[in-house]
């Protein structure tokens, strides 16, 4: 969104003198005017080059949020690959990143909100946003199993039988339950990089939220090993 470069504390030096000049009191101002000596172009420079210097510093606070959505829609696409292949060490890394792509954003919070005032405009209104659906183990398809049948067994062979003719219907129920987690997952990352993470809760509930899916995930696949060996 622009070219500005400053970063880390330089960036932190000039948002805290544009606060100290936001909390200007007007004898304050005055005074600092009349440094111009009454100089009406210099004092328009000054105020242009003050302007030029708030809009750097917004742009440099825009071009971390673009690289996040980026860096979010990248996490989002490796782990499907992830999750697909049933990497179970490389999507905690991942999960990782997220949580420190959301926290650079959270960073320029503060900042961004004084330059839009010391600009004297307001931030454009962000976007409706999607509600962070919460997926729990009830909201997966049931396993079928022997012992849920109506009808009992007479004997271990018999039900043992049984549990062979479920079999299907039990690797088919796993492998639907563990595309639904990967897919909210993935999803879940998708829409909070869709809107750069500039919503501090949205950011905040989205991250948990893809950790409480990956928790849900490792638990399904503990289960279908434990069914199906």
């Amino acid at each position: 969104m622009g070219t500005g470069t400053t970063s880390g504390p330089a960036r932190q030096r000039h948002t805290e003198d544009l606060l100290a000049a936001v909390s200007m009191t007007s004898s304050q101002l005055a005074q600092a005017v009349g440094r111009f000596d009454g100089d009406t172009a210099a004092m328009v420079t000054a105020a242009i080059r003050t302007a030029e210097r708030a809009f750097e510093e917004l742009d440099a606070c825009y071009d971390v949020i673009d690289e996040a959505s980026a860096t979010g829609q990248a996490i989002a696409a490796r782990l499907s690959g992830l999750l697909a292949a049933e990497d179970e060490q490389g999507v905690g890394p991942e999960l990782d990143a997220l949580d420190a792509v959301s926290a650079r954003v959270r960073g320029t919070d503060q900042a961004r909100e004084l330059l839009h005032r010391v600009l004297g405009r307001e931030e454009a209104a962000e976007r409706t946003l999607p509600v962070v659906r919460r997926l729990t183990g009830a909201d997966l398809p049931g396993l079928p199993s022997a012992y849920a049948d109506d009808a009992g067994f007479d004997d271990l062979m018999a039900l043992a039988a049984r549990e062979e003719e479920l079999a299907p219907r039990l690797r088919a129920a796993h492998a639907e339950r563990l595309r639904e987690v990967a897919a909210h997952l993935v999803r879940v990352v998708e829409q909070v990089a869709a809107v750069g993470f500039t919503d501090e809760v949205f950011a905040r509930e989205s991250v948990h939220e893809a950790r409480r899916a990956h928790e849900l995930w490792v638990r399904s696949l503990a289960e279908r090993r434990r069914d199906l060996g």
